[in-house]
């Protein structure tokens, strides 16, 4: 059968991507025994048992279903376009607006209370967020390397994430970051990626080494980015590595003068004093010394790349500049933007400290459940970690240590690699598209997902801190599971319409 347009349209079986429906469904039905599985000794009940986690989000379950359904079946396909707008304005209210009516939760004002059931909008705003992203940059003639666009999309991303970040929910806002991926996709510059993670490696360099270190590691950067550009990479080994070199024991030397001819105790003194991070010439003067040298060495490098009409080159100096206010912000941002449990996180995981008992407590247990599931596990309900509730959060933001436990290596591939099938999927049907706006949309999908995936399983493991995020369609809880039921069928309904007649 054709359509008025010449088209044929296609039956139901063949305009859904069963792959997906499927997928979902098996996460779903994992996260279901898992949750029971975490559950079942402290609170010894049947699965369906509805005052219990297992019971609860079994309903959970049976309304994503609903969910799934109504967004494939009810709503027209072309409505989420034209309705990005308005249900992105309503979700940045609904994110200010639990701010201060919301309940606190663990130190967090992000959730909204009606009875028995809680809400989340950051779970929505996910939503929101890549329908608004899709609707903006499908539009004819955008081009994200113009800054008029670039602008429009990076406040589109940041007004939901600095108001989630205002809830004490870093961890979602952190989801954000991933929108990222899909901006390169549509035509962003590497360079903005590789920028972020050198953002990220100064942070990390500041805190465990010196603001010293990182302007050093910094500045050795630039210069090697600088001379492949301009194709003058010879001049980097012969003039840049050199003074790297020299620089990096300029502390030493200058800590070796200040002691010179003093007592052999208060050398050793000194050394001490060095080493614990206290010296003001190790710490202050070399630093001023780094800096006056990449000062006179400025000018220079600038006149040079404006006879060469080398723009790169005047960019990098701008990044590299920001990146020295970065390290000198540091201090401020850890100490009195983070807050106490978040500072401790990072501290744990950055080895800075050791608090097996306390914020560290999670993670050694976590990693002493995956580790100790061996090969293939120890077998449904029979984890012993699991059993008697020695991880805390075992049902929500640390389920992935009970699949760990109880099913082994085997069994936590077999997770990763279905989220991977899901992820690939996506994006080949979203390559597929004929639709910029469905295209996009999905490249969003599959960001959000993989940066929960990334950020959960890290911080099971202690690759990441503990900043409270759920496994996507695992772990217990509604407003997850009904969050991301929406935004992955959203895509399906959006594939299905093009497909109906092609």
């Amino acid at each position: 059968m054709r359509s008025a347009g010449g088209y044929r349209n296609r039956s139901l079986a063949k305009t859904i991507d069963w792959s997906l429906v499927f997928c979902w469904l098996i996460l779903i039905f994992i996260g279901w025994a898992n949750i029971y599985a975490s559950i079942h000794a402290t609170e010894p009940s049947s699965i369906f048992d509805f005052s219990s986690r297992s019971g609860k989000q079994f309903v959970w379950m049976a309304t994503a279903l609903v969910i799934a359904v109504t967004v494939l079946f009810v709503f027209p396909a072309r409505l989420y376009e034209s309705a990005a707008f308005p249900i992105y304005v309503f979700v940045i209210m609904l994110l200010v607006a639990v701010i201060f009516l919301g309940i606190e939760v663990k130190g967090s004002r992000s959730w909204f209370e009606f009875g028995p059931v809680r809400f989340q909008p950051a779970e929505i705003s996910k939503i929101s967020t890549s329908l608004m992203l899709a609707a903006v940059m499908s539009q004819s003639g955008y081009r994200i390397g113009r800054w008029k666009d670039f602008i429009t999309t990076a406040a589109i991303i940041l007004l939901p994430m600095m108001i989630i970040i205002g809830q004490s929910e870093t961890g979602s806002a952190l989801v954000y970051v991933g929108f990222i991926f899909m901006l390169y996709r549509e035509g962003l510059s590497g360079w903005l990626i590789f920028m972020v993670g050198m953002a990220i490696l100064l942070f990390i360099l500041t805190l465990t080494a010196s603001p010293y270190t990182a302007v050093l590691v910094l500045a050795g950067i630039a210069s090697l980015c600088i001379c492949l550009y301009s194709g003058r990479f010879r001049w980097w080994l012969i003039i840049c590595v050199p003074l790297v070199v020299l620089f990096a024991f300029v502390p030493d030397i200058l800590e070796s003068i200040a002691a010179a001819g003093q007592d052999p105790a208060l050398v050793e003194e000194a050394v001490e004093e060095a080493s614990a991070g206290g010296s003001w010439v190790t710490k202050i003067k070399p630093l001023y010394i780094l800096l006056g040298a990449i000062g006179l060495s400025i000018p220079f490098v600038a006149y040079q790349a404006f006879r060469e009409r080398n723009t790169f080159t005047h960019l990098a100096i701008i990044s590299s500049l920001a990146g020295i206010v970065l390290v000198f912000s540091v201090n401020f941002l850890f100490n009195d933007v983070l807050q106490d449990h978040q500072r401790k996180r990072i501290e744990v995981l950055l080895g800075m400290k050791e608090d097996p008992s306390g914020v560290g407590y999670n993670v050694n247990q976590s990693m002493i459940a995956i580790g100790s599931g061996g090969l293939t596990g120890k077998g449904y309900l029979n984890g012993t970690q699991t059993t008697y509730g020695f991880v805390p959060e075992q049902s929500t933001d640390f389920i992935f240590c009970t699949i760990g436990e109880e099913w082994g290596f085997v069994g936590c591939t077999f997770i990763i690699l279905l989220y991977v099938f899901l992820m690939w999927r996506i994006v080949k049907d979203a390559e597929r598209s004929r639709e910029a706006f469905t295209r996009i949309y999905g490249y969003c999908v599959a960001c959000c997902i993989f940066m929960h995936l990334f950020i959960n399983i890290g911080m099971t493991i202690g690759l990441m801190p503990v900043i409270g995020i759920p496994l996507p369609f695992i772990s217990y809880g509604g407003s997850s599971l009904w969050g991301f039921t929406a935004l992955l069928f959203i895509f399906i309904a959006l594939d299905r319409n093009e497909r109906k007649y092609f």
